[in-house]
């Protein structure tokens, strides 16, 4: 049971990797050169979707990680 557990919070990981790899990091370097970067926008289709997966994948990694913790201990 405890490598299934194992198996699963590592995929989780990766996937988790790769999303957040997916994802428009807006702004750039023109911070540095004086561009203003405080433009506020907001998030639309695959962006939002994008987000709204990482946040169910923290959630999952999170709960597997305390149920991991707790089946160690109690199996």
């Amino acid at each position: 049971m405890q490598t299934y557990l194992h198996v699963a919070m590592i995929i989780i990981s990766v996937v988790m990797i790769v999303v957040l790899l997916l994802q428009v990091k807006g702004g750039g370097l023109g911070g540095i050169f004086g561009q203003a970067d405080t433009t506020f926008r907001t998030r639309r289709g695959l962006e939002k979707t994008l987000f709204q997966f990482t946040i169910v994948l923290v959630v999952v990694f999170v709960a597997l990680a305390i149920f991991t913790a707790w089946a160690a201990v109690h199996w």
